[in-house]
């Protein structure tokens, strides 16, 4: 037999290879979804083909390279969100057979199927398991977490932080604004007049009040969380704890602004 040619080798069509061929048998799942906002929601069950080590977004790659449902009939892909797949941007978080978290960080093969799949519930739905985020940005702007600087004049070289300053502010600064925290809390009641705000943007004015120039704010911030959705509305339930793929330490920082707020307070009576 004479050995193949180049025009002897059988090209594979595009989208296989050996990942395709790996396949063993499917995935079975069942997503909520929905057309558009404010629009009703429904379950669709889905079948894809089963990849060692695949995660939950890889399933919903399948979809989207072929929008078949459970009963083979053809439908639209499903809506959703990711863009880092490596736990950072935190822009995949939705529920995964209940429990909210990254979606990229869900292996199918620690989960029990079918794998239910479903967006937020304290965020506004755009379509399917793709949310609104901008109540946690907002919560962000209530509580003034951020450090104004407009870059105007030069003041020379900024204050040095201590280490042990440095470090607690580098385990806050590891929030990836996912927004689990808030959509795991009980306290946060998506139609109250103004809604407690929740762990992350409490943690991030604690953040940024360790910073000397930030600290030169902290009284706003006080003021802010002191007011109506603020810091005295948490329930202390720890379910934010729970649910952070960071391991931040909310409640600590929660904790850490109820005492700075009680010393602002005190120190104020004081002055009066």
């Amino acid at each position: 037999m004479s050995p193949k040619t180049d025009m002897d080798i059988e090209i594979p069509p595009p989208g296989t290879g050996s990942r395709r061929e790996r396949a063993e048998g499917s995935v079975r799942l069942t997503v909520m979804r929905q057309d558009a906002p404010g629009g009703a929601p429904y379950w669709q069950a889905f079948e894809v083909p089963r990849y060692p080590n695949m995660n939950v977004v890889e399933c919903l790659m399948e979809i989207r390279k072929n929008p078949v449902d459970a009963e083979g009939k053809r439908t639209t892909p499903v809506a959703w969100a990711a863009n880092c797949l490596e736990e950072v941007c935190g822009i995949c978080t939705m529920r995964v057979n209940g429990k909210v978290r990254q979606s990229c960080a869900a292996l199918v093969q620690d989960l029990e199927e079918p794998i239910r799949l479903e967006p937020m519930e304290k965020f506004p739905v755009k379509r399917d398991l793709v949310i609104d985020r901008d109540r946690l940005f907002d919560a962000y702007k209530r509580v003034k977490a951020w450090i104004p600087i407009d870059g105007t004049y030069d003041l020379g070289p900024g204050p040095r932080i201590p280490e042990d300053e440095r470090e607690e502010g580098y385990w806050l600064s590891r929030c990836i604004s996912c927004g689990a925290c808030v959509d795991a809390c009980p306290q946060v009641v998506t139609d109250a007049d103004t809604p407690f705000v929740g762990a992350a943007p409490i943690s991030w004015a604690r953040l940024v009040n360790i910073h000397p120039t930030g600290a030169m704010n902290a009284e706003e911030r006080y003021d802010a969380l002191m007011g109506p959705g603020g810091i005295s509305d948490c329930g202390k339930a720890m379910n934010c704890v729970e649910v952070c793929p960071k391991s931040i330490p909310l409640m600590e920082s929660i904790a850490s602004m109820n005492r700075q707020i009680t010393r602002h307070l005190l120190v104020d009576w004081l002055k009066e």
